[in-house]
Parts: C-alpha cells; structure tokens; sequence
C-alpha cells in the first residue's frame, strides 16, 4: 500500500511540475510578444514614414511610377509631388512647402537634380528622418550642379551639340528652357531603357530651366540628416565616381546596381530596397 501512494505522490509531483514549467513558459511568450515590451517589438509596430519622391530635370513624377507602386504595395504612403524646376531655390522652397503640408516621420528621396532640391528642402526639417539620392547631386554649400557632373559627364560639353534652347536665341539666360537632344537623351540619359520607352520619354521630356543647373546651393540637409546613396553603375551623366565622391562626403550608407542614369525606370526594385532599408532605420 506504500509502494503504491508513493507512486501516486511521485505522479502527482511530476504532473504539479510539469504544470509550473508550461505556466512559467507561457509567460515567457506573453512577456516576449506583448506590444511595447521589448525593443524589437516596439521597433516592429511602429508606423512607417510616409515616402515623398522628387524627380530630377527633364522628367516629370511619372518616371517614379515603378518604385510607387511596389512602395503602395508594401503598405507605405507614398506622395510624388511636381518638381517645377525653374530655380534651384524656389524648386526647394516649393517642396518644403509640400513637406509642411505633411504630418509624421518622412523618407525624402531625389533623383538627379531632384537630389539637389532635397539636399536644400530639408534642412532644418524635423520631420524628414532619412534622405534617399538616387543617381543624384547632394551638393555642399556654395557647389552647383554642373561642377558637380564632372568632367566625364556627357552633358560636360559645349551645350549647343546637347541641348536645344527654347527660346533659341543665344546666348541663354538663367530662364532659358534647356531639351536634351534626342541624340544624347537616347545613348546617355536613358540608357538602359528600352528603346521603345525611351524614345517616349524622349518626346515628352520636361525641359529645365538654365538657372538651377548654376545657382549655388544653400545648406545641406545631410549634414545633420541620415542618407542613403544609390549609386548607377552606368550612369553617364552623373558618372558613378563623381556620385560616389557626393556619398562619401554625406557619410551616406552606399548601394551599388547596375543601371543608367534612369535606373528609377529600368530597376525600380533596387530604388525600393534601398528606399526601404532607410524607412526602416528611422522606426
């Protein structure tokens, strides 16, 4: 009769303990999943920023149709405002502007010349937490765009054999509207996208003025800013060593993919991947 209660008391203990240990593990789980209780948790239910994208010269905001719709489809807000591109200073005043208009954390990201007006947009901007260039200008104070294209620029020649000036009458002013000539829009600024496409975006350009590519920029956003560089490997207008040198001076975290100047269009995944890799580092 002992040997027997014995066994009963030995089960009863083994079921207790056995009780103790998954009631210590399920609160484990709940502490480890419960919102707000750990810092990847936290980090993971935060919302994320909404993302302004700014095209550059001689494009309008279709050219980021590709990286909006895989961004709205990864749950991100997404807003893609116009670029008036008539003035490097009332280009960014105009997008600070759209910015105010705006509540809540923001990616900003530049294209081109669009990196200009961002580097210039932002600053002083509390609510911009990562800057996103993508082939893009990030100038310092005083610089402009054309020093900045360098010399193996494919625009760094003499501006009548690139560009067509509307009016023409020369020389031009700083209102001049400047149309990239079908020649070197094709073999240069749209190289990588299919002919078909870029003959297209050849015909529907939208011309800058001569006046954003010489005025001196202010103070640079990525001073004080976070920013992340997406450098085109076969980019002949801003070319990648120039780009690169534009990064490392902005302390920018640096991607590399293989595409042209428009690789926004011929490659919108990588655009996304690092677009979201800076959303994320601000959550």
């Amino acid at each position: 009769m002992r040997s027997v209660t014995a066994a009963l008391s030995r089960s009863r203990l083994r079921r207790l303990a056995a009780g103790v240990a998954i009631a210590v593990l399920l609160g484990v789980l709940a502490v480890v999943h419960a919102p707000g209780t750990a810092a990847h948790g936290a980090r993971s239910h935060a919302p994320k920023p909404m993302v302004v994208l700014v095209h550059g010269a001689w494009a309008d905001a279709s050219s980021w149709s590709g990286v909006v719709q895989r961004l709205q489809a990864d749950g991100y807000r997404v807003a893609a405002p116009p670029n008036p591109l008539r003035s490097l200073s009332g280009d960014a005043a105009y997008v600070r502007t759209y910015l105010d208009s705006l509540s809540g954390p923001i990616v900003l990201v530049g294209h081109s010349y669009g990196g200009a007006v961002i580097t210039n947009a932002a600053t002083g901007d509390p609510n911009v937490r990562a800057l996103v260039y993508v082939d893009a200008f990030a100038p310092d104070k005083g610089e402009n765009v054309s020093q900045l294209a360098g010399p193996d620029s494919a625009l760094s020649v003499d501006p009548t054999t690139v560009f067509n000036f509307v009016p023409a009458t020369l020389p031009p002013t700083a209102t001049t509207d400047l149309y990239i000539n079908t020649s070197t829009f094709l073999t240069s600024f749209a190289n990588g996208v299919p002919i078909t496409q870029a003959r297209v975006l050849a015909v529907s350009q939208r011309p800058a003025t001569l006046g954003p590519i010489t005025e001196p920029s202010g103070v640079p956003a990525w001073r004080t800013i976070p920013s992340w560089y997406l450098i085109g490997t076969r980019d002949k207008i801003i070319p990648p060593a120039a780009e690169r040198a534009m990064a490392e001076r902005a302390h920018s975290i640096i991607s590399f993919f293989h595409a042209g100047h428009l690789g926004l269009i011929s490659n919108p995944n990588a655009v996304v991947r690092v677009i979201e890799r800076a959303a994320n580092a601000t959550r």
